[in-house]
């Protein structure tokens, strides 16, 4: 039989929200490469999603459910029909509620697939009125979401096309050749057409490399250096006045917060020097257009909130918009508002709400204890900080744990129950970009891999089971055509849909900031003191916590992503030893060449690995991906079992980059 073709969209955790031909030979998926249904797809796709087949076909694949026989931890499982595994759930489930109520149960899920149908769905509508504790999703983008909402009510930003319209590009907190690869052409392109770029990034990352100038600056510090940059316009009668009065308010109270911060004072608490943040404001105030693409990077630390406001002030103060290729962009997910609201259909309950940043402390919580753990689109033990209270709370026997997985996960391995789940080539879904501002439907292309099931099948299965279900209930079935009807689509854009699996925006899929989309804040403009996120922030908004390094551990590690995981998911993919990545001058002073086997370590733990020095980090910072499993080091820990369970300054996310650490030479 000679192979065909089909079309799907890739949901996974990035930005650019691929468009996919999938080749399909006796019903098995042999290849996977990029279609151009979304123009920013451009027909190539990550080495990533090439190797997905991989993934579908591994040896770690869950195939059937299965119970665990050995010791927590241990890997041990025996097969079980599906009849079975899901009487067993829905008895330990009516027994808790009944005997503890439903704050004994958490379930935990964060960004698996990120389509819309798979999470928040029937999910959603089974823990709900089981009046299950509520999962807070603060991972990952809390702060900087929480500071793009405040100043900006979440405003769609610059589509990657107009990046080639910039004069300048600045690329804040991103890496782009990691994580939302479709970028970096764009770049290129606009520096072909001859515009500066400034990477600001304690790594040189590919594009800092290329960059015409890179502010390597120690991680924790965006907010001095967005203060010193802010500061300075206003100095020096570079802030745009007019654009100001007409459309921000809290201009005097951002301007109060940036006044003791010199370009001489940020530099020595960044690292960098003074002449190249003068480098950088000079550049920033007489290019036109200029383009900031802030990320997630910044937001990983203490400041985070705080810094992320402050950098996405810039573009205001400056009066970088209204013009194409002028502004910012951020995450683009709000283009979509509506979208899936209506697909749990239960009200969200008041129960109390658990912290994900801090589940290694809840699950070792004696005095409220959770009982039933239910993991699904998610690998806690691979991602959570404070690995260590995250591996001691699954090793609970009391702890009953379900892992609703594709594959094997570190997590998986301490279930007493697992799940077969469906990969999104296996059932439809619908997703929406946060780079690219297409909404597209994900088809399924192959039947469900052994006895995989998807999540919406097995969360309305459990509802039948626990007789929660309702009359007027809508049926899994159903969801699709609802989330569209949420989005309130036209009729143009569910014909697109339909016809060739992607729409855009009403607004299109270019909108020039203050032109064609505004503010989403109440009163339309922005905010650059939001009262209500200088309330919620202990220090007060804009307000810098110093670095926490000590003298034990004087090094910062950080854990960006890599071109080899989307979060931890295809960790299982790679093979082999992961290396602690360190300075020379670092490693000079402690007598480590590469190669050698070391032990990097706080009063949390230690992770022993290989070492390779380069010059690619700036001196007093070490890296370790963030996304690798317990096998990918040689004692079984992660960079997460050294960070920090402590929150961000805005909505409590979490703070990878506050981990700071000692390095030693083993043997």
């Amino acid at each position: 039989m000679a192979p065909t073709t089909a079309q799907t969209t890739c949901p996974l955790d990035c930005p650019d929200t691929c468009t996919l031909e999938v080749t399909l030979e006796q019903g098995r998926v042999t290849k996977i490469d990029g279609d151009f249904r979304n123009p920013i797809t451009d027909g190539y796709i990550c080495s990533k999603v090439r190797k997905y087949p991989n993934h579908v076909y591994g040896p770690d694949r869950l195939l059937y459910p299965a119970i665990r026989k050995g010791p927590k931890g241990s890997g041990q499982f025996s097969r079980i029909p599906w009849s079975e595994a899901l009487d067993q759930i829905a008895h330990q489930m009516r027994v808790l509620v009944k005997e503890y109520g439903g704050s004994s149960i958490l379930p935990f899920s964060y960004g698996g697939s990120n389509g819309v149908l798979t999470q928040g769905a029937m999910d959603e509508r089974l823990f709900r009125r089981l009046g299950s504790l509520r999962l807070a999703h603060t991972v990952c983008a809390a702060a900087a979401g929480a500071a793009a909402k405040g100043l900006y009510g979440k405003m769609p930003g610059v589509a990657y096309p107009d990046f080639e319209h910039a004069e300048l590009i600045v690329i804040w907190g991103a890496n782009p050749s990691a994580s939302g690869i479709h970028l970096v052409p764009m770049v290129r392109k606009a520096q072909e057409k001859g515009a500066r770029l400034v990477v600001v990034d304690p790594r040189k990352t590919p594009l800092a490399k290329k960059a015409d100038l890179h502010l390597a600056l120690k991680p924790g510090t965006d907010l001095p250096l967005a203060l010193a940059v802010t500061r300075d316009l206003f100095h020096h009668g570079k802030a745009d006045l007019t654009f100001l009065g007409e459309h921000a308010t809290g201009v005097d109270a951002l301007k109060a917060k940036a006044e003791p911060w010199t370009v001489e004072r940020a530099a020595e608490c960044c690292g960098l020097s003074a002449e190249g943040i003068r480098s950088f404001i000079d550049l920033y105030a007489s290019a036109s257009p200029a383009l900031l693409r802030c990320g997630w990077g910044q937001e990983r630390n203490r400041n985070g909130g705080s810094a992320t406001a402050a950098i996405l002030a810039l573009p205001a103060v400056a009066g970088k918009f209204g013009v194409r290729g002028g502004g910012y962009t951020a995450s683009n997910s709000s283009a979509w508002s509506g979208l899936g609201d209506s697909l749990a259909a239960e009200p969200e309950q008041k129960t109390r709400e658990v912290n994900m940043n801090r589940l290694g402390r809840e699950l070792l919580d004696e005095q409220d204890p959770i009982r039933l753990l239910f993991v699904y689109n998610a690998n806690p033990l691979a991602t959570l900080p404070r690995q260590d209270l995250v591996r001691r709370g699954l090793e609970r026997e009391d702890l009953f744990t379900v892992v609703f997985e594709q594959v094997m996960t570190d997590t998986a391995q301490y279930a007493d129950l697992v799940l077969p789940a469906t990969t999104f080539l296996e059932h439809q879904d619908l997703r929406n970009g946060y780079g690219a501002f297409t909404l597209q439907s994900v088809k399924p292309v192959i039947d469900p891999v052994g006895e995989a099931r998807s999540n919406n099948e097995v969360f309305e299965q459990l509802i039948q089971l626990l007789e929660l279900d309702k009359a007027d209930d809508l049926p899994s079935s159903r969801l699709f055509r609802a989330a569209i009807s949420d989005a309130g689509l036209t009729t143009r854009q569910q014909m697109d849909l339909e016809q060739k699996g992607a729409t855009a925006p009403e607004f299109g899929d270019q909108p020039v900031q203050f032109v064609d989309v505004m503010p989403r804040t109440a009163d339309g403009k922005v905010h650059l003191f939001p009262e209500a996120l200088d309330a919620e922030s202990p220090q007060g908004l804009y307000t810098y916590q110093p670095d926490p390094a000590t003298e034990d551990a004087p090094l910062t590690l950080i854990s960006p992503a890599t071109r080899k995981t989307v979060s931890s998911t295809l960790g299982q993919l790679w093979q082999g030893t992961v290396p602690l990545e360190m300075h020379p001058t670092d490693a000079a002073a402690r007598s480590i060449s590469s190669g050698d086997e070391v032990r990097v370590f706080n009063a949390f733990g230690e992770v022993k690995a290989p070492v390779r020095i380069t010059e690619d980090l700036r001196p007093g910072v070490v890296f370790l991906p963030k996304g690798i499993w317990t096998r990918h080091t040689h004692n079984g820990w992660t960079s997460n079992v050294l960070c920090p369970d402590t929150a961000t300054d805005l909505a409590a996310g979490a703070c990878f980059n506050d981990a700071r650490v000692e390095v030693e030479k083993l043997g």
